[in-house]
């Protein structure tokens, strides 16, 4: 019992520990609501239609900014549908199986019916030991929450939670409504900012409020513009930051493009087909989280697509044809409604014409 009960007080002080960050957050953003409306707006500015102004666009952005927080912070993560979970028949065949060739041909066999495109880096299929289960593509074991998380991105501890399929754009719209809160504050606080220097402004305790106001918000604002910039970069890649790390496996290789749909596609899976929903923190995401689109094309704008003397037109053409190394579920689809459907007249044709300008171009063809 002693064991288990200091385990438990060991992770109970943990949870505390862990929410430390949020808290510190949330004091700041406390306290910035205090200096701007009470400090600035209501003891500073003196002209009434410049202060119903700020307060109205300030509350807009704030309640924005927190509601993208707070559904960032509280929305669960989504773990791998029971599928991808290892019957008990099979973990017991597994466990009499010797560690090697013999286990990964009993996870082969189960992964054959699954839809599971990527491998690890020696091309064994991705199993989770502590889970127990075929890890989906993209998904990773968290080691802070001790669960396989779909789609993980990382784990953020200024939210306490991992950010994954479940919240990624809840993370976006936290990232860019704190940005513009930010720049809203050192904005319009900068002339205020300007005449404490110049003793433009009464002696009360509102100008030192005003002035560490407009410091911590401009500095905020420099690592939350870093920091949006790379995920902006991350959503029209279609990658997480894991993936920007170490680009995924597939079965024909690596592949830092394989989920890359283009730019459409890859925004549309994390922000969802309907442009009203794009804005407001609610699940609008495509897809169920266990499977995504593949491309076997790699193609990357930033990068040569092909070798040396290629043709740019037939460039062009390939970097409009993209398309999945297997039939798609139902999720699968409808991420690519408006990709053109593949036969092998077309396939045949295609390689014709690009035959002598794209020799290294293969494509995976899965049972």
């Amino acid at each position: 019992m002693a064991p288990s009960g200091s385990r438990s007080i060991k992770k109970g002080c943990q949870r505390v520990l862990y929410w430390i960050p949020v808290v510190f957050i949330v004091l700041i953003v406390a306290w910035s609501y205090y200096a701007y409306v009470l400090q600035l707006c209501i003891e500073s500015i003196e002209n009434t239609g410049e202060k119903v102004v700020y307060l109205l666009v300030y509350h807009v952005i704030f309640i924005m900014f927190v509601w993208a927080y707070w559904q960032t912070i509280f929305t669960k993560p989504m773990n791998p549908l029971k599928e991808f979970h290892l019957s008990y028949s099979d973990k017991e065949l597994l466990e009499r199986e010797d560690r090697g060739e013999s286990q990964q041909e009993i996870l082969r066999r189960i992964a054959k019916d699954l839809p599971i495109y990527t491998r690890t880096n020696s091309g064994a299929i991705r199993f989770c030991d502590r889970c127990q289960l075929l890890k989906p593509d993209r998904c990773h074991h968290c080691s802070v929450c001790d669960k396989c998380i779909l789609k993980m991105d990382h784990h953020c501890p200024w939210v306490n939670n991992c950010v994954g399929f479940s919240n990624y754009k809840f993370f976006m719209l936290f990232l860019a409504y704190s940005l513009l809160y930010c720049l809203f504050i050192t904005a319009t606080d900068l002339q205020y900012f300007i005449k404490f220097w110049t003793n433009g402004l009464p002696d009360t305790q509102a100008k030192f409020h005003i002035l560490f106001l407009f410091f911590s918000a401009s500095m905020f604002s420099v690592s939350l513009a870093s920091l949006f910039i790379y995920h902006c970069w991350l959503v029209c890649k279609n990658r997480s930051t894991l993936e920007a790390v170490r680009s995924p496996v597939f079965r024909h290789g690596t592949d830092k493009n394989g989920f890359s749909l283009g730019f459409s596609k890859n925004f549309r899976q994390v922000f969802g087909d309907e442009v009203k929903y794009w804005p407001i923190p609610v699940f609008s995401s495509l897809g169920d989280g266990c499977s995504f689109p593949t491309c076997l094309v790699n193609l990357d704008p930033e990068q040569p697509s092909s070798p040396t003397g290629s043709n740019p037109a037939n460039k062009g053409a390939a970097e409009g044809r993209q398309f999945p190394s297997k039939p798609l579920r139902e999720s699968q689809s409808r991420l690519l409604t408006s990709t053109p459907s593949w036969t092998e007249s077309d396939s045949a044709t295609e390689k014709e014409k690009k035959g002598a300008s794209n020799p290294g171009m293969t494509i995976e063809n899965e049972a």
